[in-house]
């Protein structure tokens, strides 16, 4: 009999929406569930909107796998598990502090979601590869102890904890081992590493033991980071340290100070202009990147000016912009609210602002030579400042992904650049 190669799933097994620790999470679930024939939806709350996406791709995926158990996990799940397990497409509800235990996924019970404010410890996920992606992410924190007016991601993700520093090294050496040349350090609130540890060490002396201890590793990227937590041990590392990337992507949210005091954010306008001031005097090459909210409940002309006006005066090349999605339970839900159509208008006056900023960088960026970690399809990379860059010479293209590649920036495609071999 001849032997018929089945054809490809016309849905992926999982499906991760939100944030890098979903993506982190997501590798550890992929190796645990490894064999097993399941969809596995890994959901994001941040927003109304994550939560309906959320929704659409379970629909999606009984449509194309009708066949298959879906099984729904991450923030949205552990928010509201009856909503989601009361979907006739939904197999199984799995909880945020279940997701990364294979008891979890071999037991039977329709939904396994437990207090996530009782959890007090992580540990690092044991993903065995990032196949679709040239860099690894590595949790080393999770869950948050500030509660912002407007963030639902705590009753997501419970207290802040840290993965213990010895832990983190050892799962930055092994995939280094295994070829990874980018890792990035991923976590809820990623500046407040270390507090629960023995000794209360910071995110800076985190990093400090991954570059004492991996010298094989060649560039270490940061995730998200509070602006106003930056101390000073932690900026002299990624304004004087050469395999820290030139990329900071930074929570700010607003630019207003009565609408950031409303936030409930711990830092002032002012705070953060002048740390994006501090880090581009230090290292002219670093990259800011940000969240910004438009349309925040009582939000006037005046004050949405002010966070626009942001976009200039921190240099926010990598912007992410959302209008303001309020979410139940959450005390900025019920404060006055800027009508829905505004928040969208505001938005797009942002985006329309950030995408002037970004053009006016990329171009200066002509005529550069970057190293570009090549990333699947091969056609395309990121430099260290993690601009994307299109590669269009074919010889390039055969690049193995993860490799490091000089390019010569020669033009501009969109909002990337284009890169020949250097």
């Amino acid at each position: 009999m001849t032997a018929v190669t089945p054809a490809p799933a016309a849905y992926p097994d999982i499906v991760t929406l939100g944030c890098r620790l979903n993506l982190a999470e997501s590798e550890t679930i992929r190796t645990i569930n490894a064999g097993r024939d399941m969809v596995v939806i890994n959901s994001c709350a941040v927003t109304e909107n994550a939560v309906r996406e959320t929704r659409a791709a379970i629909r999606r995926a009984h449509r194309a796998r009708p066949e298959v158990a879906i099984i729904v996990t991450g923030c949205a799940a552990q928010i509201d598990p009856a909503g989601f397990a009361a979907m006739p497409e939904v197999s199984r509800v799995i909880g945020n502090a279940e997701k990364l235990d294979p008891a979890a996924w071999i037991a039977t019970a329709p939904v396994i979601v437990s207090d996530i404010m009782a959890v007090r410890e992580t540990s690092p996920h044991l993903a065995a590869g990032f196949d679709a992606h040239a860099r690894a992410f590595v949790e080393v924190q999770n869950g948050c102890d500030h509660r912002c007016t407007f963030c639902i991601i705590p009753q997501g993700r419970g207290n802040s904890r840290s993965v213990p520093a010895g832990a983190v090294v050892d799962r930055v050496a092994s995939l280094v081992d295994a070829g990874y040349r980018e890792i990035v350090l991923t976590g809820v609130d990623l500046t407040s590493y270390g507090p629960d540890l023995p000794g209360s060490p910071t995110l800076a002396m985190l990093v400090e033991r991954i570059l004492r201890h991996v010298p094989a590793l060649q560039r270490l990227r940061l995730s998200s980071l509070d602006s106003i937590e930056i101390d000073d041990r932690l900026f002299d590392l990624v304004t004087g340290e050469a395999r820290i990337m030139p990329h900071l992507h930074l929570s700010l949210q607003a630019g207003d100070d009565m609408i950031l005091k409303r936030m409930k954010r711990r830092h002032s306008r002012a705070d953060a202009v002048r740390i994006v001031e501090r880090l581009k005097h230090a290292r002219p090459a670093i990259a800011i990147g940000a969240d910004l909210i438009a349309g925040f409940p009582t939000e006037d002309d005046a004050m949405f000016a002010n966070s626009a006006a942001l976009i200039d005066d921190c240099d926010i090349v990598h912007a992410h912009i959302f209008p303001y999605s309020p979410r139940q339970g959450t005390p900025a839900a019920r404060m006055p609210q800027v009508p829905p159509a505004v928040r969208k208008a505001r938005a797009a006056v942002m985006r329309q602002a950030a995408g002037a900023r970004r053009t006016r960088w990329l171009s200066a960026q002509l005529g550069t030579v970057q190293p570009v970690l090549i990333e699947r399809p091969g056609d395309r990379g990121h430099a260290p400042n993690f601009a994307e860059i299109r590669v269009t010479d074919p010889a390039a293209r055969r690049a193995p992904v993860g490799e490091i590649v000089a390019m010569t920036i020669t033009g501009m495609d969109g909002s990337r650049l284009i890169g020949v071999p250097a």
